[in-house]
């Protein structure tokens, strides 16, 4: 596979950070060692319930980086063509499902990443993992995403439950005895953010959620992805959502425009100028603080798990909240390692540990 300058680069920058760790250190109350970083992990606020378990990558995959972009690279996942549908929304727009069933009582509703879809590998890694668990499986794309435009100036955010609100019905009118959500990064935060929201009303099929790799502190993610160090993520970013704000334009030159987007550099002068306006929020600021879903975890009442690794290279140390901020129904799970969305294992069964992790979660619901 031949690779781009931008990822040769930051290849090379996550060699040149990445030292032996030293085994045997023990965990701390406060949270990892920082044996093996240059610089160390995020340092897990006092009194934050964290459960480390046991997870050991490659040695040569104990760097966030290499972690967060190995699999996005270079994994493939076999598993069979889904079955694919298109759903109204309230507004006359439409969603892109895709479905993989084998006829059963129970349905996982899987949720992507920012600018992510719903044929990722780690989306297509936990369905084949879920089936082979004797689910069925729901993996959907937001607004804009799949490959297919949507038809409103709209397109997603990180605080869109309106749309997981749709799919969940729709998954829960066909039948279904209980349902699980699951979410990686954004979709992590969407996740959690909606079962806030439902709170006591939450219908009583949905069993739960796991999340992987959430910023659920928009703020301070947005933040850590505007330090220099992470401009290659940001370039990356930009570069696909600038596609996207261009088609946009061309369908609505009356309220968007793409005009000087090279000038562009964080999702702070993103969001101010895109997602902000066409989402009805007064600016980026706002948008951030009543999405975040930090601050609605206590609002949960279904089992939630949040896993996140400390050497993450997308997320803030808010990412990391306190038990008082967890309340009782969600777990914060932290590793030392796994970077964004990677939890890479080399294991014969093809299988990732988020994988494992999730499926066995999801086994107290049955």
């Amino acid at each position: 596979m031949k690779l781009s300058a931008g990822t040769k680069d930051l290849m090379t920058e996550a060699n040149h950070e990445r030292i032996s760790p030293q085994q045997g250190q023990p965990l701390t109350a406060a949270g990892l060692t920082t044996a093996g970083f240059r610089q160390a992990p995020h340092p897990l606020p006092s009194g934050s319930p964290h459960r480390a378990l046991n997870y050991e990558p490659p040695v040569w995959l104990r760097n966030g980086h290499l972690q967060s972009i190995w699999p996005a690279l270079f994994r493939q996942v076999s598993l069979t063509t889904p079955e694919t549908e298109i759903i109204a929304t309230d507004d006359d727009d439409e969603l892109h499902l895709d479905w993989y069933r084998q006829g059963s009582d129970r349905l996982a509703i899987l949720s992507h990443g920012l600018e992510g879809n719903s044929r990722r590998p780690y989306i297509r890694g936990l369905a084949r993992a879920l089936l082979r668990d004797g689910w069925d499986v729901l993996a959907w794309n937001y607004r804009s995403c799949g490959g297919v435009m949507n038809h409103q100036p709209v397109f997603y955010h990180s605080g869109a439950t309106g749309d997981l609100s749709q799919v969940v019905r729709h998954g829960l009118e066909q039948g279904y005895r209980s349902l699980a959500l699951s979410g990686f990064s954004m979709g992590g935060n969407l996740s959690l953010l909606y079962l806030a929201e439902q709170g006591e009303a939450v219908d009583s099929r949905i069993a739960g959620a796991v999340t992987f790799s959430v910023p659920c502190d928009l703020a301070g993610g947005a933040r850590v992805l505007a330090r220099p160090s992470r401009r290659i993520y940001m370039k990356r970013f930009l570069r696909d959502l600038e596609t996207k704000m261009t088609i946009k334009a061309g369908l609505f030159p009356e309220l968007i425009t793409v005009a000087g987007f090279g000038d562009i550099r964080s999702f702070k002068e993103f969001d101010d100028r895109y997602t902000a306006p066409l989402h009805g929020f007064r600016d980026a600021e706002d948008y951030w603080a009543r999405c975040s879903a930090v601050f609605r975890l206590r609002d949960i009442r279904v089992p939630a798990l949040m896993v996140n690794a400390l050497d993450d290279p997308f997320l803030s140390e808010q990412c990391f909240p306190a038990k008082d901020l967890l309340g009782d129904h969600v777990t914060l799970e932290t590793l030392r390692w796994g970077g964004h969305v990677g939890f890479v294992e080399s294991a014969s069964d093809g299988y990732y540990w988020s994988e494992r992790r999730a499926t066995a979660f999801f086994r107290q619901f049955y």
